[in-house]
């Protein structure tokens, strides 16, 4: 049974994992708006799904791992090898700062959505597991 809810919470656990880090990725580039000489971030967000959920293991290094609950390398490297992109900036500023901040805060917010439509989606797929587990008992 617990195979089969990890199995049905896997997708959404990598997709809100790398919504995670695209935030975290899109808030620096925020906070640096006014850094001279810093490069805007993003990643694509699809490719970077892809890559999270496919079977294939991490080439440069082997995790070890001691007990059950630490991280897999499968998470390791949804989290990590995410390939980062410069943004290309619409109107490139005098000092060499990429960042547009219309841009930044659309795409900020559009993740925000996405991120809570995701919490949304799990939260109603375990109260329908819970539903069903209690209309079993």
């Amino acid at each position: 049974m617990i195979n089969k809810l990890e199995n049905l919470l896997n997708f959404n656990q990598k997709a809100l994992g790398l919504r995670a880090t695209r935030q975290e990725l899109l808030s620096g580039n925020i906070a640096n708006a006014d850094t001279p000489g810093f490069k805007a971030k993003d990643f694509d967000f699809s490719k970077a799904m892809q890559n999270a959920l496919s079977p294939q293991r991490v080439q440069h290094s082997s995790l070890a791992t001691t007990a059950p609950g630490h991280i897999s390398e499968a998470d390791f490297r949804s989290i990590t090898s995410v390939p980062k992109q410069y943004r290309v900036p619409q109107q490139p500023s005098i000092d060499g700062n990429t960042v547009d901040m219309d841009t930044e805060r659309m795409q900020f917010m559009d993740n925000a959505i996405r991120y809570d439509a995701g919490l949304t989606f799990i939260s109603g797929q375990l109260r329908t597991l819970l539903s069903a587990i209690k209309e079993g008992a």
